[in-house]
């Protein structure tokens, strides 16, 4: 693999992590109610399910979904009714920021690591990025140390990305402002995340 080519799939991996959706709301979460650690757990969670989704496009499964829509409407609705389960509990705090700074209890490092993961894994807009954009390297891959380039892209992109993140949402000036709207902030991540999860039926 070629510098430019690799430059290629870096730009792309990184663009993909910065777009806004589901992803950053779960990184966010954890970081505003668990602080920094829960939030570095999600964030690495959720990159290790990309480097999950990077090696199995790897060994084909992006031809799998192109040629099983069935398998790709299930992994879409699961991922959907994910999204608005999340989304419902946000709207009524249970378990969201609001609940946790308020009660003083600390989210787990295993819950937050859960979310991050399954984030990743029944994102539909995850799998249409490997489908559409990160299938097209794989050609290129044609050593295992590219082949090993290619899977560890982006999964420490993703990682990276949301690690900048988690420390930018979990300062302490941060934390403070966030305490008098934490409510807010669960309520309209709440509406985020159904509307997503709306999209994602419609869009299927």
């Amino acid at each position: 693999m070629t510098i430019t080519v690799w430059f290629s799939l870096f730009t792309i991996c990184l663009l993909g992590a910065m777009s806004p959706g589901p992803s950053l709301a779960i990184v966010a979460k954890h970081s505003l109610a668990g602080g920094r650690l829960n939030g570095l757990v999600t964030a690495w969670a959720h990159a290790f399910g990309i480097g999950v989704y990077a090696f199995v496009t790897l060994i084909g499964l992006a031809v799998v979904l192109q040629q099983s829509p069935f398998l790709f409407k299930a992994i879409s609705y699961a991922g959907a009714a994910y999204l608005a389960y999340l989304g419902y509990n946000a709207i009524r705090s249970k378990g969201g920021v609001a609940a946790k700074l308020e009660s003083g209890e600390q989210t787990s490092l295993f819950q937050s690591a859960k979310e991050g993961l399954l984030i990743s894994l029944l994102s539909p807009k995850i799998a249409l990025f490997f489908i559409a954009l990160f299938s097209q390297f794989v050609a290129v891959g044609d050593s295992h140390s590219a082949k090993a380039l290619i899977v560890a892209t982006p999964l420490i992109v993703d990682g990276l990305w949301y690690t900048l993140i988690t420390f930018l949402l979990s300062s302490p000036k941060i934390i403070d402002k966030i305490r008098s709207r934490a409510q807010l902030i669960d309520q309209l991540s709440g509406v985020v995340l159904i509307l997503l999860a709306i999209r994602v039926v419609v869009a299927v």
